[in-house]
């Protein structure tokens, strides 16, 4: 198929529908908007159904719904809603409802403003509501790439009977890009036998929830829990690497800012300083192993984020104190300037910082 030149947004919402997403349950709210608006026409033609609810609590809870039925659901919303969401989201968790939600990060906290931000990473990564829980959470750098994580992300959902989060920053929402949407490969999923589909008289209701009063009964629950997350963190955990080997700078960002390093990164080889970058692209599960990969030429690690420093925690995880790790942040809907990086990159080679 030829390429087509999309908005973001716009093409989240086609990928949805390639990906079979048959219900969407929103709120508008920006940097995200485009989305819902995007589904309104989009979906009902497609044979799916868009609901626009009174609330993001609503509209999580519909998704709630419409994935315990077993059927492909999608809602998405920016940084303010998705804090709305995180009662639905936990519950989903813990019911394991399988669905895709889209948070197209904007600056905060609070109501913040409607610039691109990446302050939702501690939110994305850890959980975000009450309980033990974990959601997959990709990270996508560019158009095309969010379309295919998520096309990816509802054969995931589906997998592990849990919910999926695509945490991009609002730049990656409203900027237009040439996209490809390639036929989803076949994958081998699961049957739906726990979905509350009817009975037909021919079974025993099912029964999805994530109340269990027994403690013995919880405690074998989550159990099962932490053994799907396990092997989240085995198998899908997905990154960008190069250049590790002989950095003697190593650069490590996600979303909009892992482009911005790319620049800087240049411009520093122009200099003489070897750079290597380390883009997550599944913020959970964190790439930790691939930092025992940098060379003995590193003389350090820079982190940019979007955000006051919160990745640059699973950076300090990942390199364990074999490398000193500095920080380039902005906040506010600010973006990081390659001039910026360049000069922390000057100064950790030089071994002034």
């Amino acid at each position: 198929m030829s390429k087509v030149l999309m908005k973001g947004n716009e093409a989240v919402g086609a990928a949805a529908i390639k990906a079979g997403c048959k219900y969407f349950f929103g709120y508008p709210i920006t940097p995200s908007s485009e989305i819902p608006e995007y589904m309104s026409k989009a979906l009902p033609e497609a044979g799916g159904v868009f609901l626009q609810a009174e609330s993001e609590i609503a509209a999580i809870n519909m998704v709630y719904g419409a994935g315990g039925a077993g059927a492909r659901c999608m809602t998405a919303s920016s940084s303010p809603g998705i804090s709305l969401k995180q009662e639905g989201i936990t519950y989903a968790a813990g019911a394991e409802i399988p669905c895709v939600i889209v948070n197209m990060m904007r600056g905060g906290p609070g109501l913040g403003s409607i610039q691109p931000g990446q302050a939702d990473y501690f939110q994305s990564t850890r959980g975000g509501g009450n309980g033990d829980y974990r959601t997959l959470c990709y990270a996508p750098a560019s158009i095309q790439e969010i379309v295919d994580l998520i096309i990816m992300g509802f054969d995931k959902a589906d997998y592990y009977r849990n919910p999926v989060l695509i945490c991009a920053d609002g730049m990656i929402g409203q900027i237009m890009e040439a996209v490809e949407f390639k036929e989803p490969k076949k994958v081998d999923l699961p049957p739906k036998e726990w979905a509350t589909t009817g009975t037909k008289e021919e079974r025993k209701p099912n029964i999805i929830n994530s109340l269990y009063l027994q403690a013995e009964a919880l405690q074998i629950h989550n159990s099962n829990l932490e053994k799907k997350y396990k092997l989240m963190e085995e198998n899908e955990v997905m990154y960008e690497a190069y250049g590790l080997e002989e950095a003697e700078v190593v650069l490590v960002a996600y979303g909009t800012t892992s482009r911005i390093v790319k620049t800087a990164m240049k411009q520093a080889e122009q200099k003489g300083i070897k750079v290597g970058i380390i883009r997550p692209i599944t913020l959970w599960p964190f790439p930790y192993d691939v930092f025992n990969t940098i060379g003995n030429n590193a003389k350090g690690i820079l982190t940019v984020e979007m955000s006051a420093g919160q990745m640059v925690d699973d950076v300090k995880i990942g390199i364990a104190g074999k490398l000193p790790v500095y920080f380039n942040g902005t906040q506010g809907g600010m973006v990081p300037t390659p001039a910026s990086i360049l000069a922390d990159i000057e100064k950790i080679a030089g071994g002034t910082k």
